[in-house]
């Protein structure tokens, strides 16, 4: 089972997902309730049957600001708080797992997701991923591609 969050410098993207089901649960929090969540994680459920997963921030030799660093410091702060097995996958992994493109932009990663899973239809007629929105999009791919991708690669 998968813990993956999509990091950001004041909220972050989160998704439980146990592969073919139904993500669980999802959303998109402020870091202070995503770290509380995570130190929270162990005493409410056995953290060894789950991984945290967050996305990797990788350089790509163009300058950074402010925000770029106070994501790693809460991908790090998450790490942290975590009592188990944690996995670093970095976005252009996502990319290429979910699109086969290295080039694939949010919206083609959010149409290959509607286009394996169906329609997140309404709020009389919920879909597979309905309620999936914003940054949880990035959390479900990240999650899809832990699940279907060894550790190795």
């Amino acid at each position: 089972m998968i813990l993956a969050i999509d990091p950001g410098p004041t909220q972050s993207a989160w998704c439980y997902w146990e592969g073919e089901n139904l993500p669980l649960r999802f959303g998109l929090a402020p870091n202070e309730d995503v770290l509380l969540m995570l130190r929270l994680a162990p005493q409410t459920d056995t953290p060894d049957r789950w991984v945290l997963v967050i996305e990797q921030m990788c350089s790509y030799g163009m300058r950074v600001g402010r925000e770029v660093f106070d994501t790693v410091y809460w991908s790090g702060r998450f790490h942290q708080a975590w009592g188990g097995e944690v996995r670093l996958i970095p976005r252009l992994a996502v990319k290429l797992h979910i699109c086969h493109d290295s080039r694939a932009k949010d919206a083609n990663i959010r149409r290959a997701l509607l286009d394996r899973f169906g329609p997140a239809g309404t709020k009389k007629a919920p879909g597979f991923l309905y309620g999936v929105k914003r940054d949880v999009w990035s959390a479900l791919a990240l999650a899809v591609t832990a699940y279907e991708t060894p550790e190795t690669e």
